[in-house]
């Protein structure tokens, strides 16, 4: 009887135990499937507000001057807003710009695996090191921001538009819960919004497209210590450009010849319009039609843009380079041409998202692969200065008289749009005269 005694302990001994080990093993799960949240949670609330609260106070005054009313219940809105005014990063790096610097501007949403691609791209860029990178973000995601933690080649600057729809969850300019969804439903329902010329209603995710494009626009030339007494060129990328060794000194040397070889350009292209042109390699400069692929330009005619803020915004287009081909630039009164070397320093690589790729027989990106052939003569300045000037005058694409593809009727948008250009200047000045 003793040794059956004996041996039920034992065994209620060890089934006590494997339930205490049971218990400390799921425990361990829960903590481990956990941590990832709560690092996500914790990365932004801890590491990117670190230094907001030592902010002048004159520049509190300008904050609070220029948030725009639609943003002011938004906590994350808030804090991206201030954000935003932080220093660049790496300043004990490289303490010195370059006089005649070119600033860059990268603009991303959510695409890591491009974003990572671009970067690395940058990084062999030649006189990178010279000039101030800013990366421009619509919403805030956790994995773009650790790729710009990792950058250590240049001076960099992140902000955030704190009117991205990616962080309103519930309210304008993200989705509303008495929005308008189905054609005809503003007469059937007494819903929030107005369609587009086809009769289709807003898409958050869509209208974010040229809203960012147009934000980061007024921000970086008017809004940003930085910037907004740069009187230079500014050249303006995206997360699925690949840029070449080349890319920075063609686009200071196209920058400095645009006076002399085509007064009458607007801007500077790192590549041909055509995003499946890799240039003629003939040795002349050409002058064409603005691209959208590593395009530059200065603050004189940032402000002939911004004097065309109401065409921009009216426009029923949620294209940002549509809308300025169609409407803006063709309101110029004169046409609008970009000046160019005759072999791209940089290519459109991506093929998902709302751009479209190159095909299989073009640039793409495999598994964090990028398939760019980049020769011996796109590692070194290959522009000379001696080149006469290529002009294609009459070149396919969208001009005036396009009617637009739509996505932007809603007067919500518009009126935001509109909101954008006032926010770090006066409404008279960004109207049309």
């Amino acid at each position: 009887m003793a040794n059956l005694w004996k041996k039920q302990k034992l065994k209620d001994t060890a089934l006590c135990r494997l339930g205490i080990l049971f218990a400390v093993t799921v425990s361990l799960v829960l903590m481990l499937v956990s941590v990832p949240r709560t690092a996500l949670n914790m990365s932004f609330t801890e590491h990117d507000l670190d230094g907001l609260d030592d902010l002048d106070k004159d520049l509190e005054v300008k904050l609070n001057a220029s948030l725009l009313s639609v943003a002011r219940s938004n906590a994350m809105s808030l804090r991206l807003h201030r954000r935003n005014h932080l220093p660049p990063r790496n300043l004990d790096l490289y303490p010195d710009l370059a006089k005649d610097r070119v600033v860059i501007v990268l603009y991303v949403h959510n695409r890591a695996q491009y974003f990572r691609v671009t970067v690395e791209s940058l990084s062999k860029v030649k006189g990178i090191s010279e000039t101030l990178l800013i990366v421009s973000h619509d919403g805030y995601f956790e994995e773009m921001n650790k790729i710009v933690d990792g950058i250590k080649f240049c001076q960099v600057k992140q902000v955030f538009s704190p009117y991205s729809p990616h962080i309103f969850r519930s309210s304008f300019p993200g989705v509303t819960s008495n929005d308008c969804k189905k054609k005809g439903d503003e007469a059937k329902m007494h819903c929030d919004g107005n369609p587009d010329q086809y009769g289709n209603h807003r898409s958050p995710k869509i209208v974010s497209l040229k809203h960012h494009w147009w934000w980061m626009m007024n921000t970086v030339w008017d809004g940003l210590e930085e910037t907004k007494e740069h009187n230079g060129h500014i050249l303006f990328i995206e997360e699925d450009h690949f840029l070449f060794p080349n890319a920075y000194r063609n686009i200071q040397t196209l920058t400095k010849l645009k006076p002399e070889k085509c007064p009458d350009c607007f801007a500077a292209n790192l590549a041909p319009c055509d995003v499946k042109s890799r240039g003629e390699g003939l040795e002349s400069l050409v002058a064409e039609r603005m691209g959208n692929i590593g395009y530059s330009f200065n603050r004189s005619v940032w402000e002939n843009i911004h004097q065309k803020a109401t065409e921009f915004c009216f426009f029923d287009d949620y294209n940002w380079d549509i809308t300025m081909w169609a409407t803006v630039f063709p309101s110029f009164g004169s046409p609008v041409y970009t000046l160019r070397g005759p072999r791209t320093s940089a290519v459109h690589f991506g093929k998902c998202g709302l751009h479209q790729g190159r095909g299989d027989d073009g640039d793409c990106i495999d598994n964090g692969v990028v398939n760019i052939d980049v020769k011996e003569t796109d590692m070194v300045m290959n522009i000379k200065e001696e080149w006469n000037v290529r002009v294609y005058k009459h070149q396919p694409g969208y001009k005036a008289g396009f009617k637009g593809w739509g996505g932007w009727g809603d007067e919500r948008d518009r009126h935001l749009c509109l909101d954008f250009a006032t926010m770090y200047r006066s409404r008279s000045s960004s109207e049309s005269p």
